[in-house]
């Protein structure tokens, strides 16, 4: 299949288009490619930096404000709400309006929050603005695969894909890094503010060098209704997949199957709707391409293994092995390292090769990878650490790059920004389902664990209310030992809180190995992106 694209050269959205799609950019630097990728890849590491880094500054935020538990959670919990809600919708947008206007109002949505946030003197303002965060950054991060495709051809879409998907990665995996030395040696505020300057450079940049490329066939209207249905859908399963751990409702609770089940049927309701509406939101006719779906899938699997492994690995390193924040993060850098060095390398094997097999050798690594980490012991050295953390990088850099072209790729040109914010909400669901049910396998292996070490360690027995309280600390590495404990039973307790953590953490581990098995039988099923050249044409190399 083959679309036509047009360009609005002078940016502003609207009127005629300038030129159609073999034109030659602008003038100057407007519409380079790789320009391009520098500028989007600068609004894209603001919005995966804080999926991570907030978590470093939560303890200081809570001190500071004097929040809750509860309250401290919604930090996170917002953003991935808000975030996941709108991928879609906000992928929709840019095919509308213009990828370019789109990406810019999003990261000077996304820098103005952040300041904000840094401005704040209550929890209630830091949760507000961070689901502004959440908001503005779903604007751009579907534009800025949109800009990609309509400014790469198709031989090197896949590099361009490889550093972005590289961005992603190393900023991710890198957030706890930075944001321990922020915190450490500046305050919980910069945390935020570091994303003003980021945000201007970036504004800068986009109004300097962002071409807008439009579809000639792009949609002219808004399927409101299917947007209100898909959005409670999300809402509704992100939501439960946070609320399901055994701390919070658990997965029996009847919330967390009502939430479910809303979810179940509104995803029906959208289902059926988009077959009767004149422009759908998501045309369904997208999933009769086997790749695309596959490419879905894939994300979705992938981010399960990746982000629910990571969870429980920062616990490991800081409350088991006693690191420090910065200490954990550098820790890291071995899979760090390996995402930066291996996206790149990834996109040139599956532009020569094709992404089958580059897809599948990557989930095969890490499912090598997760079944390291779950040998891992409390007295493991950096070395093994390290290898399998190196691995799990170099595992997932061709996944992270590849399912993202397959599924771009196999979108027609003008619902480039939909299959965009289909990428990213398959990786942010993929992430909180891959937090909860491993949670859910930690938990469960936790609780059945630890009364038997506790009493064969020989420890005092415990009431139900402090099994509970006990088994609580356990699932994140935290010994209970109380105030005034004598040396010697602490030790006791330290010895058994790790060792049942660590059994947890095996248990996960191998979940998280089985999910990449299975993404490798998936990784079959993808193909090349059919209409990855279809934007091409709008830039010359």
């Amino acid at each position: 299949m083959t679309s036509q694209t047009t360009i609005d050269t002078t940016g502003s959205g609207g009127g005629t288009p300038a030129a159609p799609s073999d034109a030659t950019p602008g003038k100057g630097l407007r519409g380079h490619p790789w320009l391009t990728l520098i500028t989007v890849a600068v609004g894209v590491m603001m919005v995966a930096l804080d999926g991570t880094i907030v978590a470093i500054a939560n303890p200081a935020i809570q001190k500071d404000l004097g929040a809750t538990f509860a309250e401290v959670q919604w930090i996170t919990n917002g953003y991935f709400l808000a975030l996941a809600v709108s991928l879609i919708t906000a992928g929709k947008l840019g095919d509308r309006f213009g990828h370019r206007q789109t990406f810019l109002i999003g990261v000077v949505g996304f820098a103005a929050a952040s300041g904000a946030i840094g401005l704040s003197d209550s929890i209630a303002f830091v949760v507000i603005f961070r689901v502004l965060q959440g908001l503005f950054g779903a604007l751009l991060m579907p534009a800025a695969l949109g800009l990609l495709r309509a400014t790469f051809p198709a031989e090197k879409l896949n590099m361009a894909i490889g550093i972005w998907g590289m961005v992603i990665g190393a900023s991710t995996a890198g957030g706890p890094i930075l944001g321990g030395v922020l915190v450490e040696h500046v305050n919980w505020q910069s945390v935020f503010f570091i994303n003003v300057p980021v945000g201007v450079l970036a504004v800068v940049l986009g109004v300097w060098i962002l071409l807008d490329h439009r579809a000639e066939n792009a949609p002219r209207s808004f399927d409101i209704l299917g947007i209100a249905l898909l959005s409670t859908s999300v809402f509704c399963l992100v939501w439960a997949l946070i609320k399901a751990p055994p701390s919070e409702w658990g997965w029996g609770d009847a919330k967390t199957l009502a939430f479910l089940g809303v979810s179940v049927l509104g995803f029906a309701l959208f289902a059926f709707w988009e077959t009767k509406v004149k422009e759908p939101l998501i045309p369904l006719a997208l999933f009769r391409s086997v790749a695309l779906s596959a490419g879905v899938v894939l994300m979705v699997l992938m981010a399960i293994a990746f982000m629910g492994g990571l969870f429980f690995v920062t616990f490991y390193l800081q409350n088991v092995h006693g690191m420090s924040p910065i200490d954990a993060g550098l820790h890291l850098l071995p899979l760090t390292g390996m995402m930066i060095v291996g996206s790149p390398l990834a996109g040139a094997m599956i532009t020569k090769f094709g992404p089958r097999v580059p897809l599948a050798g990557g989930m095969a690594l890490t499912a090598i990878a997760m079944y390291g980490m779950s040998t891992l012991e409390t007295d493991t050295g950096s070395g093994l650490m390290s290898l399998w953390f190196a691995l799990l990088g170099l595992g997932l850099a061709p996944v992270m790059v590849g399912a993202t072209e397959v599924i771009v790729g196999n979108a027609p040109m003008e619902l480039s920004g939909v299959a965009g914010g289909l990428q990213q909400a398959a990786m942010q669901i993929g992430g909180s389902l891959g937090t909860a049910v491993l949670g859910a396998v930690m938990a469960s292996k936790v609780n059945s664990d630890l009364a038997d070490n506790w009493t064969k360690a020989g420890l005092p027995p415990l009431t139900p209310e402090q099994e509970h309280q006990a088994s609580e600390a356990v699932q994140v590495g935290v010994p209970p030992v109380a105030p005034g404990t004598p040396d010697a039973v602490a030790a006791k307790i330290t010895g058994v809180a790790h060792d049942t953590f660590i059994s947890g953490m095996s248990a996960a581990s191998l979940v998280a190995a089985g999910v990449a098995v299975v993404a490798v039988l998936v990784a079959f099923l993808t193909k090349r992106g059919e209409n990855a050249g279809a934007g091409a044409g709008a830039a010359h190399i």
